[in-house]
């Protein structure tokens, strides 16, 4: 795994960055801003910082125009850690749905309504 403590993903949002890369190299900085919700600079911030935890790379397209545009792929490195990030974000929205469908059962006791079955299906 990953040699020291700054090598591992450290928020949801570098998490997300891997996958949205994953799913389309060739997006844009503009595109992951606009798909994240996040500023354009911020989008600069966690795609420098992958690259220096070695998870991503970026090259220049070879037949693009546009010679600031980049294809970002993952590293093996990335893969890896991409696949663990992803089995502990699973673990942890599975905890906050428990949660919440816990929270909503006993909301619906105060309020005296019948139990849903929407978390039933």
């Amino acid at each position: 795994m990953a040699d020291n403590k700054k090598d591992f993903l450290t928020t949801d949002d570098e998490f997300l960055m891997l996958r949205e890369i994953n799913a389309n190299p060739r997006v844009t900085q503009r595109d992951l801003s606009t798909r994240m919700g996040l500023s354009l600079g911020k989008v600069n911030f966690l795609l420098k910082a992958l690259i220096e935890k070695g998870l991503i790379k970026a090259e220049n397209f070879k037949n693009s125009r546009n010679k600031m545009a980049y294809l970002y792929f993952l590293t093996p490195k990335g893969i890896e850690q991409k696949a663990e990030i992803t089995y502990h974000f699973l673990k942890r929205k599975m905890a906050e749905y428990e949660k919440l469908r816990h929270e909503i059962r006993e909301l619906e006791k105060e309020v005296d309504l019948p139990e849903l079955t929407v978390f039933d299906r």
